[in-house]
């Protein structure tokens, strides 16, 4: 779950940025950077990171700030649910990442799977949409909406891309060490309730 000092400091940068978007008085403006550089030293005095990377991460936005959003694709195969390992921390994820701009939540997750696993597949049903600060996620500097789009397999072969470099299918109780800033345990083991009760509604929370 989110942690109250990063809840601050997301909203401090929210409402500041929406002020540098709208405002025309200069006066306003200087007031408004002041709260964003406050919101960027909040995330260094709690985090430990370098002010230039926090300032690439947590004050780069620009116009009306909103969620982003994060497309995953969830494939099973005899009972099992298709993972791949990321490069960056050898840690395991349903395959998708955030939504290209010009493509739909739909068309993201074909590319996402494809470019991650090799398979190329069609998508089916729209599982969930979680909050992300809703669920135990590591503390993150932006807020997200995680897609959660069932697919089936219609071609292609395991196959590692740029940012994987493992491709497996998992069953239930004995899920990989899992990139949790990507998923959760508990959001995986929800994706495995929709294999056992094809009629469960779409989850939103």
């Amino acid at each position: 779950m989110s942690l109250q000092w990063l809840d601050w400091a997301k909203r401090i940068q929210f409402l500041s940025q929406a002020g540098l978007t709208f405002s025309k008085d200069p006066f306003d403006l200087e007031r408004f950077t002041e709260l964003r550089n406050i919101s960027a030293e909040i995330m260094q005095a709690y985090t430990g990171l370098h002010m230039e990377k926090i300032n690439d991460l947590f004050t780069n936005e620009t116009g009306f700030q909103t969620p982003k959003a994060d497309v995953r694709g969830v494939v099973f195969k005899d009972e099992q649910i298709l993972m791949v390992k990321e490069s960056n921390n050898d840690r395991w994820s349903l395959p998708g990442g955030f939504c290209d701009i010009g493509l739909s939540p739909s068309e993201n997750v074909i590319k996402e799977i494809k470019e991650e696993s090799g398979y190329e597949v069609k998508t089916t049903k729209l599982l969930a949409i979680f909050d992300s600060t809703k669920h135990p996620h590591p503390p993150q500097p932006y807020h997200y909406y995680k897609i959660f789009i069932r697919c089936e397999i219609v071609g292609g072969a395991p196959t590692t891309g740029i940012e994987t470099t493992g491709i497996d299918f998992f069953p239930k109780n004995q899920l990989p060490n899992l990139s949790t800033d990507r998923n959760t345990e508990s959001q995986i083991k929800l994706m495995f309730e929709f294999l056992t009760n094809p009629n469960l509604l779409a989850i939103l929370e």
